[in-house]
Parts: C-alpha cells; structure tokens; sequence
C-alpha cells in the first residue's frame, strides 16, 4: 500500500489544506500519516528515515520569502540521498509560495491553494493526466471516478436554443458540474412529434424550445469541452419511448428520469390516464433496463410537493424503485428532495430520507445498484438572493449526512428568475464549499436520537401502506406492478394528497397538518393526528366490504 506523510514546514501552522489532502487520500486506500507542525528539513528528513514513505506532501502558507531557505536546504539533502530521490514529493500552499517552490524543481505536484477538490481527487487517483479517465462519459464511471465526493447536477433551459448553448459552454469551461439537465420547454416535451398542435407563442416556456434532433446535438456539442459535463433531459409528458431514443441517440442521455403515477390526469401535465401512464412510464423503464442505461423514478417528491404526509412519500420511494428493479433497470438513481413540504424540520426531514433510503436500498442486489441523489426542495428558497444562498448550503450540509452520489444544485436565484450560466456556477461553487469542508470531518447527524425515532415510525407506516396496496389484488402475484391495482389504490386514497381535491381520479380528501416539523395526516374536526393503521383500516373498511 502507497504511504503518504504530510507536514508543514518552518513554522507554518496551518494544517487545514494538508490534513484534507491526507483525507481524501486516505478514501482512496492510501496509508496516509501526518507527522508534525512546522517542521524542520533535518527533523523532516529522520521522519523520511523511519516512516519510509513513498509520498511525501509539504505545505507552507505563510509570507513566501522564508520559504527559499527551507527548499534551499530540502534541495541539498534531496540531492545528496539517493533513497531521497526516489520519493514523490508534494508541495501545497497559496498562490506566492506555490510560485517560489516551482524554482526549486524538486516537487512532482504543486498545489496552487485554488484547485478545486475534482483536480485533487483526479491527482490521487492517477488520473490527472487520462482526459478519458478523468471526465468518463457516462453516470456510474463518473460517480465511480470521485465517490465519496459527490458529482453534481443543475437543471438548464433558457428561452433561446443560442442562449442555451451558450450557458453549456460557459458552464463547461467552468469545470464546476458533472451533469447538465437539459430543460425541454413544455411545447417539446409534449408535442416535439406532433408539433402542428404547439402554440408558438408560448415558445420557450419553461425550457429551451428545442424542436429538431439537431438542436440536442447543438446541445450536446456545446457541452464538448471544460470537464466535459454529461448531459441528460427530461422525458417528455407524452411519447415518451420515442423521445427516449432521441435523447440517446443525440446527447447521449446520462439517465432517464420518469415518473411512476405522474404527468397524467393526476397533475394534468399531460394528456395520459392514470393507468396509460403507468404502463407507459413501466414500459420506458424497461427501454432503458435492456440498453444499461440508468434510471431515476421521480414520484416521491411531487405527493409531498401536494403536501401528502410523510408516511406516502416513504411508501412510494419503495414502490417507484420496486417497479425499477421489476422492470429491469439495473442502475437505479433514488432522488432525496429535502424541504419538502418546506417547513419541515430538519431532524425530521433527514429521519424522512433515511426512512427512505432503507427501504429502497432493500431490494439492491448483484443485478441491481442504488444510486443517491440528494437535492434541496424548490419551495424552500426565498426570493431574497442573499437568504436563498444561505438556504441552498444549508440544505446541502444537511443532505451530505446520507452520503450523496449525486448532489442535485438547484441554483438559489430559482424563486427569483431562471439560472442562468452565471448563476449556475455560483449555485455549484456555494456546494463545492460545502462538500469541501464535509471531507475535513463532521458530525454524523443520522445517529441522532429523535431521527432514528422518526426514520422508524415512517418505514412502520410505509410498510402499513405497501400491504394495503397488495392487499388490493390477493390474487395477482405483483399487486405492486400492477397497473389497475396501482391505480386502484390512487384511487381509494391510499395514496393520496390534499392537492388533488377534485381530482377525477385521485380520492382527494386526504387533510394533513405540519405537527412539530413534520407531516402527518390529520382529523381536523377532532384535532388529532390519525395513525397511518386507523387511517388505511377506515379505507378498506369502507370500499372493500
């Protein structure tokens, strides 16, 4: 195993830079050591003789014209030792005394004090000087490449194909993001093969108005550069296969992100039913099973997004990856919205996920691998630019504890206006700074007390939920990929949100009530919070008698 020292030298005290380097190489299987604060060339070079490390990283971070007469002196000794010679040596600090120890032509690596932690990790790995190996271009090489650093995503659409190509390419250059998510506007998402049904003037709404399969290879060919980010859209709200191959076909989509019940007569986003699109949503999945490509089932988020209670989102993040798993997609990315409904608690919101996270994880096997993507919930961000930053890394500090493949940056300007390229690298950095300060050590808020309380009460009540779905059809042998029990169950309330009051097809009547920082479905005329059991026994008492 490859052996790193660290130390600082003369009398530099600043370790924060070298302990982090000995961090991250220490995740990579390095047997790393820091052996001591402002160290001198002759204690230096007994450390070297005792340790006998293969790697040895400096750092000096104070006035730099000391500096010259410490390399001076590690010069001399490195040039009279062979044994010396045969070590990589590391030197990190800021900007002035990274410049004076260039002069000295003894390092292998110089840190300059404003790498971002990518060009680091890349080092450790050997992977600096691979292009290829560095920015893989595909999602599991690319997590595989930097986890336990997270890679990071951002949604993109402005109103223009020129707009949009042009923040890709500054967004690139900038190296501060892995995936970009191509926004289609709402007219391509729904009516990119039937385009006679568009209204023009509501071209550019919500995304970027692309209309042709060249204009996702415009796309894709802006992205050719920087850290080369992957790209990835999402699905459509009708035609959904058809655009699937498009997507890979021209930007050679990362993954596909598709709802379970969603984009239908349930939200009205699209123009399916409930039961058309689910098996069309089914269908898609399994598309993307038989081509390796991963998948994201993005359901959970948008019942708490209609404020139904803790224990349905829970429920439904198994169903969703259940359903994944069922149709054959064998990389599977779970989504983690945090904030939602926006008033959560904190301790509450982490117990949510890891309920979450349990249950999904569940099913992973050798034929199926879970992927991590945390976020932060859009509802959350103020329009106040300034609060928005705030919330955006505190919200990100509170998703690092479940240890996120992917981190999903949603820029802080989205309650005020549309990111633009400027903002999405600001939203990126503001994360980066907070991923950075992660890796030097933290506490570990999933042992908390009172969010192990509620991770076990909800994955108590989801369970409750799964069963009464299953109970739905005893004579089928897969209720929960049954199309017409799933929609049965939408139907009965099971699965339910207040949001849905009037719903053709969803029950509606649902009420809930945020109780001292989380969701629960709630009696109002007795003022009271109904226990998930009560409340699916009075479901099925009363439609399956």
């Amino acid at each position: 195993m490859t052996k790193i020292i660290g130390a600082t030298l003369g009398n530099c005290v600043h370790v924060a830079g070298t302990m982090n380097f000995l961090n991250l190489a220490e995740k990579e299987n390095y047997n790393t050591e820091f052996v001591g604060i402002g160290v001198s060339i002759d204690e230096l070079i007994q450390i070297i003789e005792d340790r006998k490390p293969d790697t040895v990283g400096l750092s000096f971070r104070l006035t730099p014209e000391p500096l010259n007469n410490i390399l001076e002196e590690l010069k001399k000794k490195i040039e009279k030792s062979e044994e010396l010679q045969k070590i990589t040596w590391i030197f990190g600090g800021t900007e002035p005394t990274a410049l004076v120890a260039e002069k000295y032509n003894i390092f292998d690596k110089i840190f300059y004090g404003c790498e971002d932690i990518d060009e680091v990790i890349s080092y450790i790995k050997g992977q600096e000087d691979s292009e290829e190996e560095q920015y893989p271009n595909n999602l599991v090489d690319r997590i595989n490449s930097k986890y336990p650093y997270p890679i990071l995503r951002h949604h993109l659409g402005l109103t223009s194909m020129e707009k949009t190509m042009d923040a890709i390419g500054k967004i690139a250059e900038a190296k501060v993001l892995d995936v970009i998510s191509v926004a289609p506007d709402q007219n391509a998402q729904e009516f990119f093969f039937d385009q006679e049904n568009m209204d023009e003037a509501l071209s550019g709404a919500g995304g970027v108005p692309v209309r042709t399969e060249e204009d996702f290879r415009k796309l894709y060919d802006s992205a050719q550069k920087g850290n080369y980010p992957l790209l990835r859209s999402y699905s459509g709200t009708k035609n959904i296969v058809q655009f699937a191959e498009v997507l890979k076909n021209n930007i050679n989509n990362a993954w596909c992100a598709v709802p379970l019940f969603w984009y239908s007569e349930l939200d009205r986003r699209g123009p399916r039913t409930l039961k058309e699109a689910i098996v069309e949503n089914q269908k898609v999945m399994a598309w993307h099973g038989e081509r390796n490509i991963p998948v994201e089932v993005n359901d959970p988020h948008h019942w708490s997004l209609r404020d139904a209670h803790d224990a349905i989102a829970v429920a439904d993040a198994y169903l969703i990856a259940y359903n994944a798993k069922k149709m054959g997609v064998k990389d599977y990315v779970a989504q983690y919205m945090f904030n939602v409904p926006a008033h959560i608690s904190a301790e509450n919101d982490l117990g949510k996920m890891l309920a979450k996270i349990e249950l999904v994880e569940s099913l992973v096997d050798d034929n199926f691998r879970v992927y991590r993507q945390a976020r932060a919930g859009l509802a959350s961000f103020p329009a106040d630019l300034e609060q928005a930053k705030g919330q955006l890394a505190a919200s990100a500090y509170l998703a690092m504890a479940i240890k996120p493949h992917i981190y999903h940056v949603v820029g802080f300007c989205e309650a005020h206006h549309a990111a633009e390229a400027e903002d999405v690298i600001e939203s990126c950095k503001i994360v980066r700074g907070i991923i950075k300060n992660e890796f030097l050590g933290s506490i570990d808020l999933t042992k908390d007390e009172n969010v192990q309380r509620r991770k076990k009460e909800l994955i108590k009540d989801a369970n409750i939920i799964l069963d009464a779905i299953r109970s739905l059809s005893p004579d089928i042998d897969d209720p929960l990929t049954d199309p017409d029990t799933l929609v049965e169950a939408v139907r009965l309330g099971i699965l339910d949100a207040p949001q849905l009051k009037g719903s053709k097809i969803a029950k509606g009547e649902l009420k809930t009530r945020m109780v001292s920082g989380t969701l629960y479905a709630y009696d109002e005329e007795n003022a009271r919070i109904i226990p998930e059991e009560e409340r699916i026994e009075k479901i099925l008492s009363k439609n399956l008698v």
